[in-house]
């Protein structure tokens, strides 16, 4: 495993302006005043809220991350779930609508980290017995993050997690040219959701593991080239997720050069709108994604560290 030492501390780096961005934009991603469980365009405030919850839980698993980092973190994980109204608006929406699975996504990440909503968890448990949510329909690797949070939450009965990897793009060893902009992102999803986003590495087969090894460098290249820097960043986290990881210091020096010195990071290389709103709104995943990768990255180099 080479050249840990430069790349954990870059990775350390670039997730720690992130995590910096995030929490001095927080309020840009408030929930509307007005906010009903049915959510107008969840997409809009709802699902990023989520994706910065995400990465706020990731750096308090982080045992190496600083006692700054913790308290901003921290600060985030408690404002989006004052945003979810303490788990009211998840459940309202779950009874709602039984067959959304976006209310168990978003609360398995407040419960990395400790956070429950008895109502909801009862409500979960009665849900995942219901035939009609178990055949539902959809993408392999969304159910792939069903199953992710169902065993965040403590609802994992017996799921055939190789059986889930085997019916998605990249587990049924694809031609690696053939690969777009969307499955790439498909793909990326299936590798975080098999390790629980890194810390479960073991997750991945071999085959599949060798797979990525061999490959992930050609396609950081191809989605670098193009300045697709949201879709690099994101290649970045598979990297660090394998059960050997991979990280090229020369990738990880890229994101950093591209990262402004506030933490924030452009998802491609389109000209940056001025307006603070805009920005947050169009870029705001970027930089959770950046955050997301640099704390899975440290961590895991970490760990290799004191392994050897």
């Amino acid at each position: 495993m080479s050249d840990t030492a430069p790349v954990a501390v870059t990775a350390r780096r670039v997730a720690d302006r992130a995590l910096s961005w995030l929490h001095a934009h927080r309020e840009l991603g408030a929930m509307p005043v007005d906010s009903t469980a049915d959510l107008g365009d969840p997409d809009s405030v709802y699902k990023p809220l989520g994706e910065t919850t995400l990465a706020a839980s990731l750096i308090l698993r982080d045992a190496d991350s600083g006692a700054g980092q913790q308290v901003a973190a921290q600060s985030l994980i408690d404002y989006a779930w004052g945003q979810m109204r303490e788990g009211d608006l998840l459940y309202d929406r779950q009874i709602r609508h039984t067959l959304m699975s976006d209310p168990l996504e978003t609360y398995a990440h407040f419960v990395r980290v400790g956070y429950r909503h008895p109502r909801l968890d009862g409500l979960l448990a009665h849900n995942a017995a219901l035939r009609s949510v178990r055949a539902i329909e959809v993408v392999p690797n969304r159910r792939m993050a069903v199953a992710n949070a169902a065993r965040i939450v403590g609802l994992d009965h017996g799921v055939d997690w190789d059986d889930l990897l085997r019916a998605t793009w990249l587990g049924g060893d694809p031609e690696p040219w053939a690969i777009d902009w969307m499955t790439a992102y498909h793909m990326t999803h299936t590798v975080f959701h098999t390790t629980d986003w890194g810390a479960r590495p073991e997750g991945l087969p071999a085959d599949v593991a060798g797979y990525l090894r061999d490959w992930l460098p050609v396609w950081i290249d191809v989605w670098r080239e193009i300045q697709q820097w949201d879709l690099m960043t994101e290649l970045l986290i598979v990297g660090a997720c394998l059960p050997e990881p991979y990280w090229d210091p020369a990738d990880w020096r890229v994101l950093e050069e591209i990262q402004h010195d506030d933490g924030f990071v452009p998802r491609d290389g389109e000209p940056v709108a001025e307006d603070p709103a805009q920005r947050f709104r169009e870029h705001q995943h970027t930089v959770v994604v950046t955050a997301v990768a640099g704390t899975i990255a440290a961590a895991r180099a970490a760990d290799a560290s004191v392994a050897s």
